[in-house]
């Protein structure tokens, strides 16, 4: 095993246990993927059958773009994460590591017609930047990979309608983190549309500068935070290591 593939088994072992952690499970379903370098394009997805506070390093499996497992494994991989994670990681160059949950929040907002509205600074990192994808029943059918690739386009997000959402990172941790806010904002908007009061939302001008501010984009503030995301994560890290540190295994 190179040094990199083990470096990628324990970043995406790490993200398995904080969706846990964080409660964005829904039991043995969902799923994580990794792009491994290399011309094989090959990936590491969850053992079909293990919770996510079971994924280690080591139990990650292995498999190509045909979802073939390409080492022994006594699991099965999850058809349907199959579908998802490798047309995306086929169409993606960018997209190493692709998040994918069926949060109460997230399944919420997927079923709203406005679909996911800039209330509040967190939700304004996804404005204009965030793709849809129409149900289509559950994904099965090789046929629906063009749409869904096609739906997500250049996005860093997408809300599958009627179904959950959906990250992608160039690496494990940027794919976390933007779940992280994604299903924030669903839950800040459940909360705010729950309330039965007018909603009031910022002009779209200072929507896209936020956004801009958000994600790097923007070079004219006077101030800038380009060390956020890399704090967070060790952050995030240094907790994974208190709380389960046996993801490394």
């Amino acid at each position: 095993m190179s040094s990199e593939e083990h470096w990628l088994r324990r970043e995406l072992a790490a993200v398995y246990r904080l969706v846990a952690h964080f409660r964005m499970t829904d039991l043995i379903f969902t799923h994580i993927s990794a792009r491994l370098p290399g011309p094989e394009h090959h990936f590491l997805i969850n053992p079909y059958g293990l919770l996510f506070e079971e994924i280690t390093a080591s139990n990650l499996i292995k498999i190509d773009l045909s979802g073939h497992p390409v080492e022994e494994s006594p699991h099965p991989v999850n058809p349907a994460g199959f579908v998802i994670h490798s047309a995306i990681h086929a169409a993606r160059p960018d997209a190493h590591c692709v998040l994918h949950t069926h949060t109460r929040s997230g399944c919420a907002v997927a079923a709203q017609e406005s679909g996911l509205l800039p209330l509040n600074q967190i939700s304004m990192e996804f404005y204009g930047r965030l793709g849809y994808h129409d149900y289509e029943g559950v994904a099965l059918n090789l046929a629906e990979q063009r749409r869904l690739v096609g739906d997500l386009g250049g996005h860093p997000a997408m809300i599958l309608r009627n179904h959950g959402l959906l990250t992608v990172g160039e690496t494990p941790a940027q794919a976390f983190l933007r779940m992280y806010y994604l299903d924030k904002a669903c839950e800040i908007q459940t909360t705010a549309t729950a309330t039965g009061t007018r909603l009031r939302t910022p002009a779209p001008d200072i929507c896209e500068l936020t956004a801009r501010q958000l994600t790097g984009e923007d070079a004219h503030s006077d101030l800038q935070d380009d060390k956020a995301y890399d704090l967070a994560w060790s952050a995030l890290l240094r907790m994974v290591e208190r709380i389960a540190p046996d993801y490394k295994d």
